[in-house]
């Protein structure tokens, strides 16, 4: 049921963290595996892929400027390399720091559409195929705060609350026609997103206190989820979004 041999799947953002070990794991599971690339290479990602036995290519793509065409166009030539998609991963995302009243707007703009934007055209673009396919599966990257508030990062949290309703929205239209929609919620996990947190003492120390788990996650905490939706053991999950976070919401 945890299989995914036979299937093609595409993570965004796939050259590091979390993008890149849910690349690794659906790999290990059966399926061949595209990344996109930006700001850093993917090349890495790719050779563990390869190293599976499974096919991989990186893509360079630019989230913050993708329209309709460029994702349609994208998807072509991936779907040309290594056959139609099966799992779109939306993965990719940013996130910025800075007190509301001083929050630059370019980077509030730039934040919305990398981490909801993108995530939208490429669920749209590849949810036109899977819906001609009968069948699909699309697991977004939210966050916990797809939940809460947070500190000083109004763009981020209103992006990933913005990534929950379109995931349950998706879900909705798509789930008597084959395709499951569902977002996993990651909690403090060792990225580079969480580097800052990390390297305070005071703020890193609050958060550990916090966590039932007692520990930071690991990018592979939430790659066995991201495996697990993409998956037939989830045929009769949709609309859900699914927190792996230590047991912090709990808390």
């Amino acid at each position: 049921m945890f299989s995914l041999e036979g299937k093609v799947a595409l993570v965004t953002g796939g050259a590091t963290g979390i993008g890149q070990a849910i690349a690794i794991e659906m790999a290990r599971a059966g399926a061949d595996v595209a990344v996109t690339e930006n700001r850093h290479s993917a090349a890495e990602t790719v050779q563990g892929i390869e190293a599976l036995a499974k096919k991989s290519k990186a893509y360079p793509l630019d989230l913050e400027t993708l329209n309709p065409e460029k994702a349609s166009e994208f998807l072509n030539r991936l779907e040309q390399d290594l056959g139609s998609l099966d799992i779109l991963v939306n993965n990719a995302g940013m996130i910025y720091r800075e007190d509301a009243k001083d929050h630059d707007f370019a980077a509030w703009q730039q934040i919305l559409n990398v981490n909801i934007g993108a995530t939208w055209l490429l669920s749209q673009v590849a949810g036109k195929r899977m819906l001609e396919r009968s069948g699909g599966k699309i697991v977004n990257i939210a966050s916990l705060l797809s939940f809460q508030g947070g500190i000083r990062v109004p763009a981020y949290t209103s992006s990933k609350h913005a990534v929950a309703g379109l995931t349950k929205a998706l879900a909705n239209e798509w789930a008597a026609k084959g395709i499951q929609v569902n977002a996993i919620a990651p909690g403090y996990i060792a990225t580079n997103n969480t580097e800052a947190l990390r390297n305070d003492p005071d703020r890193s120390r609050q958060i550990l206190e916090r966590i039932p788990a007692g520990r930071w996650g690991d990018p592979k905490d939430i790659a066995g989820a991201a495996v697990f939706l993409s998956s037939s053991a989830s045929n009769y999950i949709t609309g859900h979004i699914l927190a792996v976070d230590g047991g912090w919401l709990a808390r």
